[in-house]
Protein backbone atom coordinates (compact mmCIF):
# COMPACT_ATOMS: atom_id res chain seq x y z
CA UNK A 1 0.00 0.00 0.00
CA UNK A 2 1.29 3.30 -0.74
CA UNK A 3 2.53 5.73 1.98
CA UNK A 4 4.05 8.85 2.53
CA UNK A 5 7.10 9.86 0.85
CA UNK A 6 10.02 8.92 3.19
CA UNK A 7 13.79 11.00 2.74
CA UNK A 8 16.50 9.19 1.96
CA UNK A 9 17.99 8.35 4.97
CA UNK A 10 14.32 7.27 6.37
CA UNK A 11 14.82 4.44 3.36
CA UNK A 12 18.31 3.93 3.81
CA UNK A 13 17.05 2.86 7.39
CA UNK A 14 13.89 0.74 6.09
CA UNK A 15 16.47 -1.19 3.97
CA UNK A 16 18.35 -2.34 7.27
CA UNK A 17 15.37 -3.34 8.73
CA UNK A 18 13.93 -5.17 5.52
CA UNK A 19 17.64 -7.07 4.65
CA UNK A 20 19.26 -8.60 7.88
CA UNK A 21 23.29 -9.37 7.42
CA UNK A 22 23.62 -11.90 4.67
CA UNK A 23 19.91 -12.30 3.85
CA UNK A 24 19.01 -11.20 0.26
CA UNK A 25 15.29 -11.82 0.77
CA UNK A 26 14.45 -13.99 -1.68
CA UNK A 27 10.94 -15.62 -1.68
CA UNK A 28 10.09 -12.69 1.13
CA UNK A 29 8.06 -9.84 0.88
CA UNK A 30 10.32 -6.43 1.62
CA UNK A 31 9.58 -3.09 0.84
CA UNK A 32 10.71 -1.22 -2.13
CA UNK A 33 11.42 2.91 -3.05
CA UNK A 34 9.72 3.79 -6.64
CA UNK A 35 12.27 5.40 -8.46
CA UNK A 36 11.32 5.70 -11.96
CA UNK A 37 8.23 5.10 -14.12
CA UNK A 38 9.00 4.04 -17.55
CA UNK A 39 5.40 3.45 -19.46
CA UNK A 40 3.50 0.72 -18.10
CA UNK A 41 6.67 -0.38 -15.56
CA UNK A 42 7.43 0.91 -12.42
CA UNK A 43 11.59 0.79 -11.15
CA UNK A 44 11.15 -0.13 -7.85
CA UNK A 45 14.86 -0.57 -5.70
CA UNK A 46 14.63 -2.93 -2.90
CA UNK A 47 17.90 -2.48 -1.66
CA UNK A 48 19.57 -4.89 -3.86
CA UNK A 49 22.52 -4.96 -6.29
CA UNK A 50 20.02 -4.44 -9.25
CA UNK A 51 16.35 -2.93 -9.32
CA UNK A 52 13.46 -4.49 -10.28
CA UNK A 53 10.49 -3.91 -12.45
CA UNK A 54 6.69 -4.29 -11.46
CA UNK A 55 3.66 -3.73 -14.31
CA UNK A 56 1.81 -1.13 -13.29
CA UNK A 57 -1.35 -2.79 -13.24
CA UNK A 58 -0.35 -4.53 -10.50
CA UNK A 59 -1.07 -1.56 -8.52
CA UNK A 60 -3.74 -0.30 -9.96
CA UNK A 61 -5.66 -3.41 -10.61
CA UNK A 62 -7.69 -3.86 -7.54
CA UNK A 63 -7.81 0.01 -6.98
CA UNK A 64 -5.54 -1.07 -3.54
CA UNK A 65 -2.21 1.22 -4.35
CA UNK A 66 -3.13 3.86 -6.58
CA UNK A 67 -3.93 7.08 -5.19
CA UNK A 68 -5.88 9.89 -6.72
CA UNK A 69 -2.89 10.61 -9.28
CA UNK A 70 -1.54 7.16 -9.59
CA UNK A 71 1.66 5.65 -8.42
CA UNK A 72 4.57 8.38 -8.05
CA UNK A 73 8.24 8.55 -8.00
CA UNK A 74 9.62 8.15 -4.46
CA UNK A 75 6.42 5.91 -2.87
CA UNK A 76 7.04 2.94 -0.84
CA UNK A 77 5.50 0.05 -1.57
CA UNK A 78 5.70 -3.89 -0.58
CA UNK A 79 6.45 -6.27 -3.15
CA UNK A 80 7.70 -9.96 -3.34
CA UNK A 81 11.39 -11.09 -4.54
CA UNK A 82 10.73 -14.03 -6.39
CA UNK A 83 14.87 -13.80 -7.54
CA UNK A 84 17.35 -11.72 -7.25
CA UNK A 85 18.73 -11.73 -11.32
CA UNK A 86 17.04 -12.68 -13.89
CA UNK A 87 18.49 -12.58 -18.02
CA UNK A 88 18.42 -8.85 -18.12
CA UNK A 89 20.37 -8.49 -15.03
CA UNK A 90 17.20 -7.16 -12.81
CA UNK A 91 15.35 -8.64 -9.69
CA UNK A 92 12.18 -10.46 -10.46
CA UNK A 93 9.84 -8.81 -8.06
CA UNK A 94 5.78 -8.88 -7.84
CA UNK A 95 2.97 -7.00 -6.07
CA UNK A 96 0.48 -8.94 -6.68
CA UNK A 97 2.07 -11.91 -4.78
CA UNK A 98 3.09 -9.67 -2.67
CA UNK A 99 -0.48 -8.88 -1.75
CA UNK A 100 -1.16 -12.65 -1.89
CA UNK A 101 1.59 -13.19 0.91
CA UNK A 102 -0.34 -10.44 2.87
CA UNK A 103 -3.63 -11.79 2.25
CA UNK A 104 -2.70 -15.39 3.39
CA UNK A 105 -1.10 -14.09 6.87
CA UNK A 106 -4.43 -12.15 7.60
CA UNK A 107 -6.43 -15.10 6.29
CA UNK A 108 -4.82 -17.91 8.55
CA UNK A 109 -5.63 -15.29 11.17
CA UNK A 110 -9.02 -14.92 10.71
CA UNK A 111 -9.46 -18.74 10.20
CA UNK A 112 -7.92 -19.68 13.42
CA UNK A 113 -10.24 -17.17 15.44
CA UNK A 114 -13.17 -18.38 13.20
CA UNK A 115 -13.87 -14.78 11.66
CA UNK A 116 -15.64 -13.92 8.15
CA UNK A 117 -13.40 -12.77 5.37
CA UNK A 118 -14.88 -10.33 2.67
CA UNK A 119 -14.42 -11.37 -0.89
CA UNK A 120 -15.60 -10.98 -4.64
CA UNK A 121 -16.78 -13.82 -6.78
CA UNK A 122 -14.68 -12.99 -10.14
CA UNK A 123 -15.20 -16.60 -12.07
CA UNK A 124 -16.60 -19.46 -12.62
CA UNK A 125 -15.09 -22.68 -12.59
CA UNK A 126 -15.84 -26.78 -12.76
CA UNK A 127 -17.68 -27.47 -9.81
CA UNK A 128 -17.77 -23.76 -8.48
CA UNK A 129 -16.30 -19.94 -8.68
CA UNK A 130 -12.98 -18.55 -7.83
CA UNK A 131 -13.27 -15.12 -5.28
CA UNK A 132 -10.29 -13.05 -4.57
CA UNK A 133 -10.05 -12.48 -0.61
CA UNK A 134 -7.77 -9.58 -1.49
CA UNK A 135 -5.17 -11.00 -3.54
CA UNK A 136 -5.73 -15.10 -2.02
CA UNK A 137 -7.81 -17.09 -4.63
CA UNK A 138 -10.03 -19.40 -3.27
CA UNK A 139 -12.40 -21.75 -4.45
CA UNK A 140 -16.33 -21.49 -3.30
CA UNK A 141 -18.18 -25.13 -4.50
CA UNK A 142 -21.48 -24.56 -6.21
CA UNK A 143 -23.15 -26.62 -2.86
CA UNK A 144 -21.63 -23.45 -0.79
CA UNK A 145 -22.80 -20.59 -2.88
CA UNK A 146 -26.42 -20.58 -1.38
CA UNK A 147 -28.70 -22.27 1.28
CA UNK A 148 -31.32 -23.27 -1.94
CA UNK A 149 -29.89 -23.97 -5.41
CA UNK A 150 -29.72 -20.80 -7.31
CA UNK A 151 -29.54 -21.26 -11.41
CA UNK A 152 -27.69 -17.75 -12.19
CA UNK A 153 -25.22 -16.35 -10.18
CA UNK A 154 -24.39 -13.52 -11.78
CA UNK A 155 -25.87 -11.12 -9.13
CA UNK A 156 -23.32 -12.34 -7.44
CA UNK A 157 -20.61 -11.56 -9.18
CA UNK A 158 -17.78 -8.81 -7.96
CA UNK A 159 -19.43 -7.95 -5.52
CA UNK A 160 -18.09 -8.12 -2.37
CA UNK A 161 -19.57 -10.21 0.44
CA UNK A 162 -19.06 -11.79 3.20
CA UNK A 163 -17.52 -15.52 3.21
CA UNK A 164 -15.92 -18.14 6.16
CA UNK A 165 -13.23 -20.13 5.47
CA UNK A 166 -14.03 -24.13 5.45
CA UNK A 167 -10.43 -25.26 4.98
CA UNK A 168 -6.73 -23.54 4.44
CA UNK A 169 -3.74 -25.66 2.94
CA UNK A 170 -0.81 -22.61 2.61
CA UNK A 171 1.56 -25.75 1.35
CA UNK A 172 -0.75 -26.47 -1.71
CA UNK A 173 -1.98 -22.67 -1.79
CA UNK A 174 -5.57 -24.23 -1.58
CA UNK A 175 -8.65 -22.09 0.12
CA UNK A 176 -12.41 -22.93 0.58
CA UNK A 177 -15.00 -21.10 1.58
CA UNK A 178 -18.61 -20.83 1.72
CA UNK A 179 -21.54 -18.26 1.35
CA UNK A 180 -24.14 -20.40 2.43
CA UNK A 181 -22.81 -20.71 6.12
CA UNK A 182 -22.96 -17.15 5.89
CA UNK A 183 -26.06 -16.91 5.30
CA UNK A 184 -27.20 -19.89 7.05
CA UNK A 185 -25.73 -18.09 10.86
CA UNK A 186 -27.62 -14.99 9.50
CA UNK A 187 -30.85 -16.46 8.83
CA UNK A 188 -30.71 -18.68 12.05
CA UNK A 189 -30.42 -15.19 13.99
CA UNK A 190 -32.71 -13.58 12.38
CA UNK A 191 -35.80 -16.42 12.04
CA UNK A 192 -34.72 -16.46 16.55
CA UNK A 193 -35.68 -12.72 16.95
CA UNK A 194 -38.83 -13.42 14.57
CA UNK A 195 -39.59 -15.82 16.31
CA UNK A 196 -38.96 -14.28 19.54
CA UNK A 197 -41.77 -12.18 18.42
CA UNK A 198 -44.42 -14.50 17.43
CA UNK A 199 -47.29 -15.53 19.56
CA UNK A 200 -49.17 -18.72 19.57
CA UNK A 201 -52.96 -17.58 18.71
CA UNK A 202 -51.14 -14.70 16.67
CA UNK A 203 -53.11 -13.66 13.19
CA UNK A 204 -50.66 -12.69 11.25
CA UNK A 205 -49.97 -12.36 6.87
CA UNK A 206 -47.73 -14.23 4.96
CA UNK A 207 -46.88 -15.21 1.27
CA UNK A 208 -47.20 -18.41 -0.14
CA UNK A 209 -43.90 -19.14 -0.90
CA UNK A 210 -44.18 -23.19 -1.78
CA UNK A 211 -46.73 -25.82 -2.11
CA UNK A 212 -46.62 -29.43 -1.43
CA UNK A 213 -48.92 -32.33 -1.27
CA UNK A 214 -49.14 -32.14 2.34
CA UNK A 215 -49.61 -28.34 2.91
CA UNK A 216 -47.74 -24.66 1.92
CA UNK A 217 -44.82 -23.00 2.99
CA UNK A 218 -46.10 -19.35 3.99
CA UNK A 219 -42.85 -17.01 5.10
CA UNK A 220 -43.59 -14.35 7.61
CA UNK A 221 -41.34 -11.96 6.88
CA UNK A 222 -37.82 -13.71 7.13
CA UNK A 223 -39.05 -17.26 8.98
CA UNK A 224 -41.58 -19.60 6.84
CA UNK A 225 -44.45 -21.18 8.35
CA UNK A 226 -45.93 -24.52 7.45
CA UNK A 227 -49.63 -24.95 7.02
CA UNK A 228 -50.66 -28.06 6.71
CA UNK A 229 -53.39 -29.37 4.10
CA UNK A 230 -56.03 -30.53 7.36
CA UNK A 231 -55.93 -26.69 8.71
CA UNK A 232 -56.50 -25.08 5.76
CA UNK A 233 -60.50 -25.20 5.57
CA UNK A 234 -63.04 -27.07 7.85
CA UNK A 235 -64.42 -28.93 4.33
CA UNK A 236 -61.97 -31.69 2.71
CA UNK A 237 -59.23 -30.40 0.64
CA UNK A 238 -57.65 -32.51 -1.37
CA UNK A 239 -54.67 -30.72 -2.72
CA UNK A 240 -53.15 -27.63 -1.32
CA UNK A 241 -53.99 -25.97 -4.96
CA UNK A 242 -57.47 -25.93 -4.51
CA UNK A 243 -57.65 -22.69 -2.99
CA UNK A 244 -54.14 -21.52 -2.52
CA UNK A 245 -51.31 -20.60 -5.63
CA UNK A 246 -47.66 -19.40 -5.09
CA UNK A 247 -47.14 -15.84 -3.94
CA UNK A 248 -50.66 -15.54 -2.95
CA UNK A 249 -50.79 -13.17 0.50
CA UNK A 250 -52.73 -14.84 2.73
CA UNK A 251 -53.93 -14.36 6.98
CA UNK A 252 -52.84 -16.75 8.57
CA UNK A 253 -53.38 -17.74 13.04
CA UNK A 254 -50.20 -19.11 14.23
CA UNK A 255 -50.98 -22.57 15.91
CA UNK A 256 -48.26 -23.97 17.40
CA UNK A 257 -44.22 -23.03 17.80
CA UNK A 258 -41.34 -25.36 18.65
CA UNK A 259 -38.89 -22.65 19.97
CA UNK A 260 -35.70 -24.90 19.75
CA UNK A 261 -36.39 -25.69 15.94
CA UNK A 262 -38.16 -22.89 15.12
CA UNK A 263 -40.76 -24.82 13.59
CA UNK A 264 -44.34 -22.68 13.25
CA UNK A 265 -47.68 -24.81 12.63
CA UNK A 266 -50.01 -22.26 10.67
CA UNK A 267 -53.82 -22.39 10.56
CA UNK A 268 -56.21 -20.88 8.38
CA UNK A 269 -59.44 -22.05 9.00
CA UNK A 270 -59.32 -21.18 12.76
CA UNK A 271 -60.25 -17.93 11.88
CA UNK A 272 -63.63 -19.04 10.90
CA UNK A 273 -66.15 -20.78 12.98
CA UNK A 274 -66.39 -24.20 14.05
CA UNK A 275 -69.07 -25.86 11.59
CA UNK A 276 -69.35 -28.56 14.10
CA UNK A 277 -70.93 -26.13 17.04
CA UNK A 278 -74.44 -27.32 17.28
CA UNK A 279 -73.82 -29.87 14.81
CA UNK A 280 -76.25 -32.34 16.71
CA UNK A 281 -79.00 -29.39 16.25
CA UNK A 282 -78.33 -28.82 12.34
CA UNK A 283 -78.16 -32.38 11.56
CA UNK A 284 -80.82 -34.37 14.02
CA UNK A 285 -80.85 -38.12 13.84
CA UNK A 286 -83.42 -39.18 11.31
CA UNK A 287 -82.93 -36.28 9.32
CA UNK A 288 -82.94 -36.41 5.23
CA UNK A 289 -80.78 -34.37 3.75
CA UNK A 290 -79.10 -34.24 0.63
CA UNK A 291 -75.32 -34.43 0.02
CA UNK A 292 -72.58 -34.04 -2.30
CA UNK A 293 -69.94 -37.59 -2.63
CA UNK A 294 -66.33 -35.99 -1.88
CA UNK A 295 -64.75 -39.51 -1.91
CA UNK A 296 -64.99 -42.87 -2.30
CA UNK A 297 -63.25 -45.49 -0.33
CA UNK A 298 -62.96 -49.18 -0.03
CA UNK A 299 -65.41 -49.07 3.07
CA UNK A 300 -67.71 -46.51 2.19
CA UNK A 301 -68.38 -42.87 0.56
CA UNK A 302 -68.01 -40.03 2.36
CA UNK A 303 -70.75 -36.94 1.75
CA UNK A 304 -70.25 -33.48 2.63
CA UNK A 305 -73.97 -31.98 3.82
CA UNK A 306 -72.36 -28.22 3.76
CA UNK A 307 -68.93 -26.55 3.82
CA UNK A 308 -66.64 -28.33 6.41
CA UNK A 309 -68.87 -30.80 7.26
CA UNK A 310 -69.14 -34.78 6.26
CA UNK A 311 -70.35 -37.70 7.13
CA UNK A 312 -69.78 -41.46 6.00
CA UNK A 313 -72.09 -43.83 4.23
CA UNK A 314 -70.87 -47.10 5.46
CA UNK A 315 -70.42 -49.58 2.90
CA UNK A 316 -73.27 -51.63 4.83
CA UNK A 317 -75.78 -48.69 4.69
CA UNK A 318 -75.27 -48.28 1.22
CA UNK A 319 -78.37 -51.01 0.20
CA UNK A 320 -80.84 -52.95 1.36
CA UNK A 321 -79.74 -55.94 -1.29
CA UNK A 322 -76.13 -55.87 -2.72
CA UNK A 323 -73.85 -57.25 -0.24
CA UNK A 324 -70.01 -57.45 -0.28
CA UNK A 325 -70.04 -54.54 -3.46
CA UNK A 326 -67.48 -51.93 -3.68
CA UNK A 327 -69.05 -48.65 -2.74
CA UNK A 328 -67.82 -47.38 -6.26
CA UNK A 329 -70.53 -49.42 -8.15
CA UNK A 330 -73.18 -47.98 -6.37
CA UNK A 331 -71.97 -44.12 -6.20
CA UNK A 332 -69.41 -41.68 -7.58
CA UNK A 333 -67.44 -38.38 -6.71
CA UNK A 334 -69.35 -35.20 -7.08
CA UNK A 335 -72.61 -37.02 -7.38
CA UNK A 336 -75.65 -35.33 -5.61
CA UNK A 337 -77.33 -38.03 -3.05
CA UNK A 338 -79.76 -38.06 -0.65
CA UNK A 339 -79.21 -39.33 2.48
CA UNK A 340 -80.35 -39.95 6.14
CA UNK A 341 -78.21 -39.05 9.65
CA UNK A 342 -78.04 -42.38 11.38
CA UNK A 343 -75.42 -41.35 14.32
CA UNK A 344 -74.16 -37.74 15.01
CA UNK A 345 -70.84 -37.70 17.80
CA UNK A 346 -69.54 -34.20 17.88
CA UNK A 347 -66.11 -35.39 20.58
CA UNK A 348 -65.08 -37.17 17.53
CA UNK A 349 -66.60 -35.06 15.08
CA UNK A 350 -68.11 -37.72 13.20
CA UNK A 351 -71.44 -38.65 10.95
CA UNK A 352 -72.81 -41.47 10.33
CA UNK A 353 -75.29 -41.04 7.16
CA UNK A 354 -77.55 -43.57 5.42
CA UNK A 355 -78.22 -44.02 1.68
CA UNK A 356 -80.59 -47.14 1.63
CA UNK A 357 -83.11 -45.48 4.22
CA UNK A 358 -83.99 -43.15 1.98
CA UNK A 359 -85.29 -46.29 -0.18
CA UNK A 360 -88.55 -48.71 1.67
CA UNK A 361 -87.14 -51.84 3.25
CA UNK A 362 -88.21 -54.02 0.32
CA UNK A 363 -88.54 -56.87 3.07
CA UNK A 364 -91.34 -54.84 4.35
CA UNK A 365 -92.42 -53.77 1.18
CA UNK A 366 -92.37 -57.64 0.43
CA UNK A 367 -94.02 -58.47 3.70
CA UNK A 368 -96.86 -56.13 2.76
CA UNK A 369 -97.66 -57.48 -0.84
CA UNK A 370 -97.01 -61.35 -0.10
CA UNK A 371 -98.37 -62.25 3.33
CA UNK A 372 -97.93 -65.92 4.83
CA UNK A 373 -99.04 -68.50 2.64
CA UNK A 374 -99.48 -66.62 -0.36
CA UNK A 375 -97.84 -68.23 -3.49
CA UNK A 376 -94.76 -66.63 -5.45
CA UNK A 377 -93.17 -67.61 -8.68
CA UNK A 378 -89.00 -66.85 -8.92
CA UNK A 379 -85.27 -67.87 -10.44
CA UNK A 380 -83.41 -70.39 -8.59
CA UNK A 381 -80.63 -68.48 -8.45
CA UNK A 382 -78.46 -70.81 -5.74
CA UNK A 383 -77.86 -74.22 -4.24
CA UNK A 384 -76.67 -74.96 -1.02
CA UNK A 385 -76.06 -78.02 0.99
CA UNK A 386 -79.53 -76.85 2.95
CA UNK A 387 -81.61 -75.59 0.15
CA UNK A 388 -82.52 -73.23 -3.05
CA UNK A 389 -82.54 -69.43 -3.16
CA UNK A 390 -85.49 -68.00 -5.18
CA UNK A 391 -85.14 -64.45 -6.12
CA UNK A 392 -88.33 -62.69 -5.78
CA UNK A 393 -89.99 -59.37 -6.38
CA UNK A 394 -87.79 -56.22 -4.87
CA UNK A 395 -84.28 -57.61 -5.02
CA UNK A 396 -85.01 -59.63 -2.71
CA UNK A 397 -84.37 -63.78 -2.12
CA UNK A 398 -86.16 -66.53 -0.53
CA UNK A 399 -85.08 -69.87 0.65
CA UNK A 400 -86.52 -72.98 0.43
CA UNK A 401 -85.28 -75.98 3.17
CA UNK A 402 -84.13 -79.26 2.12
CA UNK A 403 -87.33 -80.14 4.37
CA UNK A 404 -89.74 -78.28 2.41
CA UNK A 405 -89.05 -79.23 -1.06
CA UNK A 406 -91.58 -82.58 -1.04
CA UNK A 407 -93.61 -84.59 1.62
CA UNK A 408 -92.41 -87.82 1.48
CA UNK A 409 -88.73 -87.73 -0.15
CA UNK A 410 -85.46 -86.83 1.51
CA UNK A 411 -84.74 -83.17 0.55
CA UNK A 412 -80.89 -84.22 -0.14
CA UNK A 413 -82.48 -86.27 -3.27
CA UNK A 414 -84.97 -83.85 -4.20
CA UNK A 415 -83.02 -80.82 -4.71
CA UNK A 416 -80.78 -82.49 -7.42
CA UNK A 417 -84.02 -82.33 -9.89
CA UNK A 418 -83.17 -78.40 -9.45
CA UNK A 419 -80.92 -76.11 -11.63
CA UNK A 420 -80.21 -72.75 -10.88
CA UNK A 421 -82.13 -70.50 -13.68
CA UNK A 422 -84.93 -73.02 -13.26
CA UNK A 423 -88.41 -71.07 -12.68
CA UNK A 424 -90.53 -72.66 -9.71
CA UNK A 425 -93.48 -71.41 -7.61
CA UNK A 426 -93.20 -71.49 -4.12
CA UNK A 427 -95.38 -70.75 -0.77
CA UNK A 428 -94.39 -68.15 1.62
CA UNK A 429 -93.64 -69.11 4.72
CA UNK A 430 -92.45 -66.96 6.98
CA UNK A 431 -90.99 -63.14 6.62
CA UNK A 432 -88.52 -61.95 9.20
CA UNK A 433 -87.96 -58.07 8.68
CA UNK A 434 -85.40 -57.96 11.51
CA UNK A 435 -83.35 -60.45 9.68
CA UNK A 436 -83.96 -59.99 6.27
CA UNK A 437 -85.28 -63.61 5.64
CA UNK A 438 -87.80 -65.07 3.40
CA UNK A 439 -88.48 -68.96 4.01
CA UNK A 440 -90.47 -70.32 0.95
CA UNK A 441 -91.90 -73.67 0.79
CA UNK A 442 -92.26 -75.59 -2.59
CA UNK A 443 -93.91 -78.94 -0.97
CA UNK A 444 -96.97 -76.99 0.77
CA UNK A 445 -98.54 -76.26 -2.75
CA UNK A 446 -99.48 -80.24 -3.24
CA UNK A 447 -100.87 -82.01 -1.02
CA UNK A 448 -99.97 -83.53 2.30
CA UNK A 449 -101.29 -87.21 2.20
CA UNK A 450 -99.70 -87.97 5.10
CA UNK A 451 -100.86 -85.36 7.24
CA UNK A 452 -104.08 -85.78 5.87
CA UNK A 453 -103.92 -89.78 6.55
CA UNK A 454 -102.54 -88.63 9.94
CA UNK A 455 -104.99 -86.49 11.21
CA UNK A 456 -108.06 -89.14 9.86
CA UNK A 457 -106.92 -91.51 12.08
CA UNK A 458 -105.25 -93.56 9.39
CA UNK A 459 -102.23 -93.98 10.55
CA UNK A 460 -102.90 -94.67 14.15
CA UNK A 461 -101.10 -97.50 15.59
CA UNK A 462 -102.61 -100.97 14.59
CA UNK A 463 -105.08 -99.52 12.32
CA UNK A 464 -105.67 -101.75 9.25
CA UNK A 465 -104.77 -100.33 5.87
CA UNK A 466 -105.68 -101.40 2.59
CA UNK A 467 -101.88 -101.48 0.30
CA UNK A 468 -101.70 -102.08 -3.30
CA UNK A 469 -98.53 -103.59 -4.68
CA UNK A 470 -96.78 -101.30 -6.64
CA UNK A 471 -93.34 -103.20 -7.36
CA UNK A 472 -91.98 -106.44 -6.09
CA UNK A 473 -88.41 -106.93 -4.85
CA UNK A 474 -86.39 -109.47 -3.09
CA UNK A 475 -86.29 -107.43 -0.12
CA UNK A 476 -90.25 -107.12 0.40
CA UNK A 477 -93.01 -105.31 -1.47
CA UNK A 478 -93.65 -101.39 -2.35
CA UNK A 479 -96.96 -100.62 -2.07
CA UNK A 480 -99.15 -97.18 -1.56
CA UNK A 481 -101.91 -96.81 0.07
CA UNK A 482 -105.58 -97.24 -1.40
CA UNK A 483 -106.91 -94.92 0.48
CA UNK A 484 -104.25 -92.14 0.81
CA UNK A 485 -102.03 -92.89 -1.68
CA UNK A 486 -99.31 -92.94 0.81
CA UNK A 487 -95.89 -95.52 -0.48
CA UNK A 488 -94.53 -97.90 2.07
CA UNK A 489 -92.23 -100.84 2.15
CA UNK A 490 -93.20 -103.98 3.43
CA UNK A 491 -89.86 -105.97 4.56
CA UNK A 492 -90.27 -109.33 3.49
CA UNK A 493 -90.29 -110.90 7.13
CA UNK A 494 -93.46 -109.07 7.34
CA UNK A 495 -95.10 -110.82 4.26
CA UNK A 496 -96.58 -113.30 6.77
CA UNK A 497 -96.66 -115.35 9.93
CA UNK A 498 -95.74 -118.40 8.28
CA UNK A 499 -91.87 -118.16 7.07
CA UNK A 500 -92.63 -120.37 3.86
CA UNK A 501 -95.75 -117.89 3.21
CA UNK A 502 -92.80 -115.14 3.10
CA UNK A 503 -91.60 -115.16 -0.65
CA UNK A 504 -91.94 -111.61 -2.16
CA UNK A 505 -92.97 -113.50 -5.58
CA UNK A 506 -96.18 -115.00 -4.64
CA UNK A 507 -97.55 -111.39 -4.70
CA UNK A 508 -98.31 -109.77 -8.41
CA UNK A 509 -98.40 -106.07 -9.13
CA UNK A 510 -101.83 -104.14 -8.54
CA UNK A 511 -102.87 -106.84 -6.10
CA UNK A 512 -104.33 -105.54 -2.65
CA UNK A 513 -103.43 -107.17 0.41
CA UNK A 514 -104.56 -105.74 4.00
CA UNK A 515 -101.42 -104.83 6.43
CA UNK A 516 -101.85 -103.08 9.85
CA UNK A 517 -100.02 -100.19 10.81
CA UNK A 518 -97.25 -100.88 13.43
CA UNK A 519 -95.53 -97.09 13.25
CA UNK A 520 -95.65 -93.75 12.06
CA UNK A 521 -93.33 -91.19 12.93
CA UNK A 522 -94.79 -87.79 12.00
CA UNK A 523 -91.39 -86.09 12.03
CA UNK A 524 -89.77 -87.98 9.15
CA UNK A 525 -93.18 -89.14 7.95
CA UNK A 526 -92.22 -92.39 8.11
CA UNK A 527 -94.86 -95.52 7.77
CA UNK A 528 -94.24 -99.62 8.50
CA UNK A 529 -97.26 -101.59 7.71
CA UNK A 530 -96.92 -105.28 8.42
CA UNK A 531 -98.97 -107.83 7.06
CA UNK A 532 -98.16 -110.58 9.73
CA UNK A 533 -98.93 -108.69 12.02
CA UNK A 534 -102.15 -108.36 10.99
CA UNK A 535 -102.53 -111.91 10.75
CA UNK A 536 -100.95 -112.26 14.57
CA UNK A 537 -103.58 -109.76 15.56
CA UNK A 538 -106.48 -111.73 13.79
CA UNK A 539 -105.69 -114.82 15.51
CA UNK A 540 -105.56 -113.48 18.98
CA UNK A 541 -108.88 -111.69 17.71
CA UNK A 542 -110.34 -115.39 17.19
CA UNK A 543 -108.77 -117.23 19.88
CA UNK A 544 -109.98 -114.96 22.44
CA UNK A 545 -113.54 -114.74 20.57
CA UNK A 546 -113.95 -118.66 20.12
CA UNK A 547 -111.80 -120.28 22.45
CA UNK A 548 -113.90 -119.18 25.69
CA UNK A 549 -116.28 -121.97 24.74
CA UNK A 550 -116.58 -125.68 25.38
CA UNK A 551 -117.10 -126.98 22.21
CA UNK A 552 -114.07 -128.89 21.89
CA UNK A 553 -113.46 -127.46 18.68
CA UNK A 554 -109.76 -127.51 17.44
CA UNK A 555 -107.63 -123.69 17.15
CA UNK A 556 -107.96 -124.82 13.37
CA UNK A 557 -111.47 -124.75 13.89
CA UNK A 558 -111.98 -121.67 15.46
CA UNK A 559 -109.75 -120.05 12.63
CA UNK A 560 -111.95 -121.21 10.65
CA UNK A 561 -114.67 -120.15 11.12
CA UNK A 562 -113.43 -116.50 12.28
CA UNK A 563 -111.56 -116.49 8.23
CA UNK A 564 -115.84 -118.00 7.54
CA UNK A 565 -116.91 -115.23 9.65
CA UNK A 566 -114.66 -112.26 8.33
CA UNK A 567 -115.61 -113.29 4.52
CA UNK A 568 -119.10 -112.97 5.21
Amino acid sequence: MSVATPTRDDFASMLEESFSPGHSGEGQVVRGLVTAIEKDMAIIDVGLKVEGRVPLKEFGAKGKDAKEGGLKVGDTVEVYVERIENALGEAMLSRDKARREESWVRLEEKFSKGERVEGVIFNQVKGGFTVDLDGAVAFLPRSQVDIRPIRDVTPLMHNPQPFEILKMDRRRGNIVVSRRTVLEESRAEQRSEIVQNLEEGQVVEGVVKNITDYGAFVDLGGIDGLLHVTDMAWRRVNHPTEILNIGQTVKVQIIRINQETHRISLGMKQLESDPWNDIGTKFPIGKKITGTVTNITDYGAFVELEPGIEGLIHVSEMSWTKKNVHPGKILSTSQQVDVVVLEVDPAKRRISLGLKQTLENPWEAFARSHPVGSQVEGEVKNKTEFGLFIGLDGDVDGMVHLSDLDWTRPGEQVIEEYNKGDMVKAQVLDVDIEKERISLGIKQLSRDAAGDAAASGELRKNAVVTCEVTGIKDGGLEVKLVESGLETFIKRSDLSRDRDEQRPERFTVGQKVDARVIAYDKKTRKLQVSIKALEIAEEKEAVAQYGSTDSGASLGDILGAALKKQGN
